[in-house]
C-alpha cells in the first residue's frame, strides 16, 4: 500500500510554494529548539549511533542537516519531490544525501533497507498528517527501516494539540499566516489518539522503549508575540532484544 495520490500532490503543491527563506514554514523551527532537544532523549539509548539515520519526513532538511554533523550518514527522505529540491538547495556541501521515499509501500521501505541496512529513524509530525488508512503502513515502513538493530524516535502532536490549533484556525482575522498554507493545500493537521501511536508500533512488531512529553515548537507567534508551541508526544522504539 502507498500513500493516497491526494496526500502526495497536496505536499507536492505546499512545498512548490514554500519560501526557501529559514523559519518561513510553519513547523521549521531552528534545530536548537526542535532536533537538538531530541537527540538530547534519543541518542543515548541508540543500540548503535553509527548505524546511518533516516529523517523521514524531512521537508526542506533544516532538521536533517544539523544530524548530519552528529551522525556519520544521514539521508533526509521525503514523500515530495519539491521538499527535496529545497532540502538540496540548502545543503550545497551534501552534508545528507536526500531519497524521493514513500514509506509507507512496503517495497520501497524494504529496498531502502536492503541499500542501507539497518537504520535509526528520526521522524517528527508526520503520523497526524497521513490519511487515517497510511498510519499503519508508514510504521510498518520504518519497522522495515530499523531492522533488528535500529530505533525509531518519533514526534506527534498530542490530543491536547486540537483546541490549540482550533483556537488558531478560527480566529477573527484568521489563521496565522505561516499556518494558512497548510489549510489552503488540504493538509490541515488531523487527530491521532494519544493512545493510538503505541498501537501502530506495536503492530509493526516494535517496543516502546521510552516516551514523554515536550512541546513542539513553531516558527509562528502568537497576538501577544510568544512562540506557537503545541502539545506533543515523543516515543522511541525498537524490536527486542
Amino acid at each position: 500500500m502507498s500513500v493516497t495520490m491526494r496526500y502526495r500532490e497536496a505536499w507536492e503543491g505546499f512545498w512548490r510554494e514554500a519560501p526557501d527563506e529559514p523559519g518561513a514554514v510553519f513547523w521549521d523551527a531552528a534545530p536548537q529548539l526542535t532536533a537538538a532537544l531530541h537527540l538530547a532523549l534519543f541518542e543515548p539509548r541508540l543500540v548503535d549511533p553509527g548505524l546511518p539515520l533516516v529523517d523521514l519526513g524531512c521537508g526542506n532538511g533544516t532538521q536533517t542537516r544539523f544530524l548530519a554533523d552528529r551522525f556519520p550518514q544521514v539521508v533526509g527522505a521525503d514523500l515530495a519531490a519539491a521538499a527535496l529540491d529545497h532540502a538540496r538547495r540548502a545543503d550545497p556541501a551534501g552534508q545528507a544525501t536526500y531519497r524521493l521515499l514513500d514509506a509507507a509501500e512496503k517495497d520501497a521501505a524494504q529496498n531502502l533497507h536492503a541499500e542501507l541496512g539497518d537504520a535509526n529513524v528520526y521522524m517528527r509530525g508526520v503520523l497526524h498528517q497521513c490519511e487515517p488508512d497510511d498510519r499503519q503502513p508508514l510504521v510498518d515502513g520504518i519497522a522495515a527501516l530499523v531492522g533488528e538493530r535500529g530505533r525509531v524516535f518519533l514526534v506527534e502532536l498530542s490530543e491536547a494539540a486540537r483546541p490549540v490549533l482550533g483556537d488558531l484556525a478560527q480566529r477573527p482575522e484568521g489563521p496565522p499566516p505561516k499556518l494558512a498554507p497548510i489549510f489552503r493545500h488540504g493538509i490541515a493537521p488531523g487527530e491521532v489518539a494519544d493512545e493510538a501511536v503505541p498501537g501502530y508500533l506495536r503492530a509493526a512488531g516494535l517496543t516502546v522503549l521510552a516516551s514523554g512529553e515536550l512541546p513542539l515548537t513553531t516558527t509562528e507567534l502568537a497576538s501577544d508575540g510568544t512562540r506557537i508551541e503545541l502539545p506533543s508526544r515523543w516515543l522511541m522504539a525498537g524490536r527486542d532484544m
